[in-house]
């Protein structure tokens, strides 16, 4: 199109010199490009040359005016209606420009986001399509910077079945008329980048469908959001200064199944109702440290609507919840558990996330996240929607977000929510309700195709970390690498053994004899996996009770079973996690709502030794565990264990031997009976001369009734002859410490 040669208007005396007119658009693109529904804005917004000039175009909704500044020269730009602003000079070519827009109110002088090429390379757009970017948050999102020399925010989004979509924000006032982005192809990609858009800016997505409709979406890419119930997304970058360098290079040195891995699961809020990061970051390591934990396992940190849900129900997968501060003081507190010699692992929620209608639920007017067969998309049990494995893209948003944490976040591990869930076609659906893969089976090849790519990718980018499957079947495999047809976690939680042994102590001692079995049928597949032994917040929530609630008769006899089961726990080959306020024994259900009774440690209150007794237990547990490789060297090695007494049903007894790899032993034996028994035989190696109690779970300290044995014990006739005191476990080694 050519300059119009038929406007010789001058310059209006109180403004600045007027362009010529420039040609009017095709009214199809004008339609389209108001209408939100323009997949390339910049070929007709932003500056483009024409015979005989250069034509200028701005879309500034609410504007009075607009003018092009060029040298310091202001020249008005005619409105064509509707927010358009247009104008055209002889010039050869494209020169340096900004705009001068004029409000009711104001006026400024801004950068044109028309100007600018794609903020987005070629590289990065082929690893999106492909599903192999693994630093996707690099590529999309929002993301301070500097492009062609200019400062401001480049915005990204993958909304491939969109017909448009615009940025809008609190700089807009939540309208996205006037910044409509480009798509950048078969991607599915759109970008805009917005000078002059800093941190702090809030922002939301508007996103017209291919059937019209007009939305504004969160970013599935957000790395900071509102505080709920708010919902919007914020543009961030991190200057965090990390300072946990020694941890980070030494925390891989020891394969995790073959150290010591005692884990204190937490759920942040509540923990300490009311701390921020920056303030738990001040008292959670010192008390985790104390107590001789390892790790602590947080429960789901990433940003979700409803607290209720305990983060198990996610909308920004990227950002860490804005309910106890932003990003870095996120950073702040993983920092802080490093400086303290701690592990952080983060429950993660690949399985599933809410239908909410500002976030990842048909995200573009379409299934998007989730598969387009609405028997597959509904998750039957939790009213959520499930992740579409089987498309590169979503694969590619979970994986780079496993990454992300990782990498972003230093974070040591990943315990993945609901496995099951995502292995079997069937999961929770009734026959009809399901369709079989392409063998004819129940598997979901998909998921473990999923799976196994997240957990190899996250092995090769970050060493040191450990993946952990929270999987309640007898899936095969779970643990072992994926070059061998395995998922590829490095731990399992033992689901089983968690089940069998509750079940087992919820008895009445004088019917534990009918439910032996329950405590030895582990053994028979302890290393079929490598396993981590679950005592979570699942199993105290709900009206199942809290650990000691669980145990049968009076106060006595609960807290002593609690502490004899701690102890055997702690003996039994695997990992431990032990969710917050079983250490010391809270009776009641752990709640949301007010966290754990730490009340019930406060010495005004009149039992605080019940409650401090238990405490101090799980400390010499954990400090006794961490000194003897015999319980954590060997937890995959059948070699490392052997039983002494597996069948002594009617004494309610299980004794057993570990060893470490020097064949050093830790004899654990565990009564389960109100009564002492006297002179207990128990056959033991014949190289151990003499025998030394390490810890007594009955011992005056703990709150028992003092059976121990203060003295050295020496074998007779190649066995030991042991009191064994109610309701308590015994540890005993070749070695006093």
């Amino acid at each position: 199109m050519a300059l119009r040669d038929d406007d010789t208007s001058l310059p209006e005396p109180s403004g600045p010199a007027r362009c010529p007119a420039a040609p009017p658009l095709d009214p199809a693109d004008r339609g389209r490009l108001l209408a939100g529904a323009h997949h390339d804005p910049h070929a007709l917004l932003g500056a483009h040359p024409v015979p005989g000039g250069i034509v200028f175009r701005a879309l500034r909704p609410c504007a009075r005016a607009v003018s092009i500044v060029i040298d310091g020269e202001p020249r008005g730009l005619a409105s064509e209606g509707d927010g358009l602003f247009s104008g055209a000079l002889p010039l050869a070519a494209i020169p340096s420009y900004t705009l001068l827009v004029g409000y009711p109110d104001a006026e400024q002088e801004v950068h044109d986001p028309y100007r600018f090429l794609p903020a987005l390379g070629d590289t990065d757009l082929h690893l999106v399509r492909e599903g192999r970017h693994e630093q996707l948050w690099k590529a999309l999102g929002a993301e301070p910077m500097t492009h062609q020399g200019v400062t401001g925010t480049r915005f990204t989004v993958w909304a491939p079945n969109a017909r448009g979509v615009r940025v809008a924000g609190d700089f807009t006032c939540w309208d996205g008329q006037a910044f409509p982005m480009r798509s950048l192809g078969a991607s599915g990609v759109w970008e805009l980048f917005l000078p002059g858009i800093a941190e702090g800016t809030r922002y939301k997505f508007e996103i017209t469908s291919r059937y019209g409709g007009r939305f504004l979406k969160a970013d599935p890419m957000a790395r900071r959001t509102e505080v709920p119930p708010d919902t919007a997304s914020i543009v961030t970058s991190s200057g965090y200064e990390w300072g946990d360098q020694e941890w980070m290079t030494h925390r891989g040195d020891l394969p995790v199944h073959q150290a010591p891995f005692s884990v204190y699961e937490i759920h942040l809020p509540t923990w300490r109702p009311g701390l921020t990061y920056r303030r738990l970051a001040e008292e959670l390591p010192p008390y985790v440290k104390d107590l001789g934990f390892t790790h602590v396992e947080l429960m789901p940190v990433a940003e979700h609507p409803f607290g209720g849900s305990w983060g198990y129900q996610v909308t920004s997968y990227y950002a860490p919840t804005a309910r106890l501060g932003g990003p870095d003081d996120f950073r702040y507190l993983v920092d802080a558990l490093h400086r303290a010699g701690l592990g952080v692992i983060m429950d993660w929620v690949p399985a599933h996330f809410p239908k909410d209608d500002w976030a990842l639920a048909r995200f573009d007017g379409e299934p998007l996240y989730e598969p387009g067969d609405d028997r597959r998309a509904e998750h039957p049990d939790w009213g959520t929607y499930e992740f579409d494995f089987g498309r590169v893209e979503v694969r590619n948003f979970l994986v780079a977000n496993a990454v992300y944490w990782c990498e972003e976040f230093h974070i040591d591990g990943l315990r993945v929510d609901a496995v099951a869930s995502m292995l079997y076609l069937d999961y929770s659906r009734d026959s009809g309700q399901w369709t079989p893969n392409v063998f004819g089976g129940r598997e979901d090849l998909d998921a473990v195709a999923f799976l196994q790519e997240m957990n190899a990718t996250v092995y090769r980018r970050v060493p040191g970390v450990v993946t952990i499957a929270e999987e309640s079947t007898a899936w095969d495999g779970v643990t072992r690498p994926t070059e061998s047809g395995g998922l590829g976690f490095g731990l399992k939680w033992n689901m089983g053994w968690m089940h069998d042994s509750l079940d087992y102590m919820s008895h009445e001692p004088v019917h534990r004899k009918y439910h032996h079995h329950e405590m030895t049928f582990s053994m028979v597949y302890a290393y079929s996996e490598n396993y981590v032994l679950p005592i979570s917040h699942d199993e105290v929530v709900h009206g199942k009770q809290a650990l000691v609630s669980k145990m049968p008769g009076d106060w006595w006899q609960q807290r002593a079973d609690h502490r004899a089961y701690l102890g055997f726990m702690w003996a039994h080959p695997g990992k431990q996690l032990l969710f917050m306020g079983q250490e010391f024994a809270q009776g009641a259900e752990w709640s949301e709502a007010h966290g754990p009774d730490w009340w019930l440690l406060d010495p005004e209150y009149g039992a605080q030794a019940d409650h401090r007794g238990v405490r101090d237990l799980v400390r010499d547990l954990n400090t006794v565990y961490r000194r003897t490789p015999a319980l954590w060297q060997r937890d995959t090695d059948p070699g490392g264990f052997r039983w002494v007494v597996g069948d002594a049903a009617e004494d309610n007894v299980f004794a057993f031997l570990r060893y470490d790899a020097e064949g050093v032993p830790l004899l654990a034996v565990c009564h389960f009976s109100p009564v002492v028994r006297h002179d207990y035989r128990l056959g033991v190696p014949d190289d151990v001369h003499t025998w030394y109690e390490v810890l007594n779970t009955d011992a005056a300290q703990y709150g028992g009734g003092g059976v121990t044995h203060p003295d050295p014990i020496e074998p007779e006739d190649g066995a030991l002859r042991l009191t064994l005191p109610p309701l308590a476990t015994v540890w005993l080694t070749p070695r006093p410490f």
